[in-house]
């Protein structure tokens, strides 16, 4: 039975990687100016850890092989050094391989987190609460409105608590509920969430980032294709999660301009 197991594991092995090698589940489009230093790391990620899973089931089927059904009584051998080495050598193996993905994926992470967007990027502001996302963006004053909490009234569609009577720049504040932007012009996207922890995700775009309670944080970014993607939270935030999603619409300078004259009026 050991040596049929042995064998077993090993057609497994290469099946689970046969679909992988094959491109059977291919990345969703790509639609961001830094989407192919995401694929590129992801990869290499996937190769390095695709050769260690096929190597380490590998090595284990040959002992199962080689060893199982023993018929000698005698003693069996152990490893040089025994577990404490063994244990040494997988910890250095296993940090070598994260330090050295690390190293390859500094390029793409960087550029999205240690790069500050540039001085004409366009400013948005999404808040996520349960179970919806909503969209702000300056008006002609190009400045952002002073958030109230206190003043968050869904009920009157208030959803960032904005006092416009005693704030004069949040009257020309433009809020929907779905992201609206022009194509090939870089996007500085502020992040707030209005009760727990919430998630902002476009696999097109290739951003994922997380919203923390109590924490403003900004992601950047470049769509390059027209067209319309979903917006998802990953992260479970209570009944609802499944249903929580908007709408990316990426759009010509030309339709966005009347998009937002649209949505404008409909303040």
């Amino acid at each position: 039975m050991g040596k049929l197991f042995a064998v077993v594991l090993v057609l497994i092995a290469i099946g689970s990687a046969i679909p992988i090698v094959m491109h059977w589940y291919p990345m969703a489009q790509d639609i961001s100016t830094h989407g192919h230093l995401i694929d590129d790391q992801m990869g290499e990620t996937m190769a390095e850890a695709g050769i260690a899973f096929l190597a380490a089931q590998f090595v284990l089927a040959f002992f199962v092989f080689r060893y199982s059904d023993r018929k000698d009584p005698g003693k069996i051998r152990t490893f040089p050094g025994g577990a404490r080495t063994m244990v040494v050598a997988a910890v250095l193996l296993v940090g070598s391989e994260v330090l050295a993905l690390g190293i390859f994926g500094q390029r793409a992470w960087a550029g999205q987190y240690f790069t500050p967007p540039g001085a004409d990027a366009m400013t948005i502001q999404t808040q996520a609460g349960q179970f919806a996302f909503y969209f702000r963006y300056p008006g002609a004053d190009g400045k952002l409105g002073q958030q109230h909490p206190d003043k968050i009234d869904e009920g009157n569609q208030n959803f960032f608590g904005l006092d416009p009577a005693n704030d004069v720049e949040s009257r020309d504040d433009v809020v929907t509920a779905e992201l609206g932007i022009p194509a090939n012009r870089e996007i500085r996207l502020l992040m707030h969430s209005k009760d727990v922890g919430h998630s902002f995700y476009v696999r097109e775009l290739r951003v994922q980032q997380d919203f923390v309670p109590g924490l403003d944080l900004m992601v950047h970014f470049t769509a390059t294709k027209p067209g319309r993607y979903e917006i998802v939270c990953t992260q479970l935030c209570g009944l609802g999660h499944y249903n929580m999603k908007a709408y990316l619409n990426v759009m010509t300078q030309e339709d966005f301009d009347a998009w937002m004259k649209q949505k404008t009026s409909e303040q």
